[in-house]
């Protein structure tokens, strides 16, 4: 088998289908597109919650001037409470679940209130008797957030006792489904493109049927005549795959580390590290989806 006759019978190839060619690159691009930011998703997903869930805190809000809990009946928290709740944050019962905790009274929690909506018009509405002083509680395992609410939720001068972690899963639950809409986006564009190689290969073997028909009569093996139209639904898949890595690094370079790690440096970003670790399966899906395509095309309307 000459490899400069199957280059030039995929060549060929490629010029006479090329429109059905540019089409199977282009869904597979597409298709493969999807599932890398599927998988980047997942991967961010997972790198932000071993940024933050070290970081989350229990809040423990005290009462103000007419809360409706009922530990806050008689009114704003005072010193005596104040110091009750302090006092039991540094218990020996509590000590073992608390890596560390500081007070923020009304002031400092309206100085990172405008610090968080700077860029927000309602900043200058909100005064500091609007917002509720707290103790912030790191813990030793964030899991046991359980004993702290049921510790400090029933004390006399707490509202409510929040755990930060609930309004993150939230957030990652939103991209959670963002990333099964993609992958299920993914996987119709993914039959789409099997589909279309499959055609591309059988239009491709039915317009060359008479130099496949001469090359069986003259002895060629099976191998040599289907391998250029194998060739040809490869580098379509191939290209395709490149093409999505590219994007997929574009966005990486530009959006998340130029535009996203910029403006917000204290959120932990994927890079394009993550890219080149997803691109190789994208290419190798790419090329597995579409040789695979092509035999079992060929050996359904290529009769060698």
């Amino acid at each position: 088998m000459r490899l400069g006759f199957i280059l030039g019978e995929v060549g060929y190839g490629l010029r006479r289908n090329l429109s059905m060619v540019i089409s199977v690159v282009l869904v597979t691009f597409v298709s493969l597109t999807f599932v890398g930011a599927a998988a980047l998703l997942q991967m961010q997903i997972t790198q932000m919650k071993g940024y933050w869930y070290d970081k989350v805190q229990v809040a423990v809000f005290l009462c103000g001037e007419d809360y409706g809990s009922a530990t806050c009946a008689d009114g704003a928290v005072t010193d005596p409470q104040r110091s009750d709740i302090q006092s039991m944050l540094e218990s020996a019962a509590v000590k073992p679940y608390v890596a560390s905790f500081e007070h923020e009274s009304k002031e400092q929690a309206l100085a990172h209130f405008r610090e968080q909506f700077e860029n927000s018009a309602i900043v200058d509405t909100v005064t500091a008797d609007q917002l509720p002083e707290s103790f912030r509680v790191s813990l030793v395992d964030p899991e046991k957030y359980d004993v702290i609410n049921e510790l400090f939720s029933s004390m006399k001068g707490v509202d409510v006792v929040i755990d930060q972690r609930e309004l993150l899963e939230k957030i990652f639950s939103i991209i959670n489904i963002a990333s099964v809409v993609a992958i299920g986006i993914a996987g119709v564009m993914i039959v789409c493109a099997v589909l279309l190689v499959g055609t591309t290969i059988r239009l491709s073997a039915f317009t060359r049927r008479r130099e496949t028909g001469i090359m069986r009569l003259v002895g060629a093996s099976k191998a040599s005549i289907q391998l250029p139209f194998v060739v040809e639904g490869v580098i379509a898949g191939l290209l395709g795959a490149l093409l999505a890595s590219g994007v997929l690094w574009g966005m990486a370079t530009f959006f998340i580390d130029g535009k996203l790690a910029k403006e917000y440096p204290d959120t932990a970003f994927i890079s394009t590290g993550e890219v080149f670790m997803v691109a190789p399966a994208l290419i190798l899906l790419g090329v597995v989806l579409a040789g695979v395509s092509s035999i079992v095309t060929l050996r359904r309307y290529l009769k060698v």
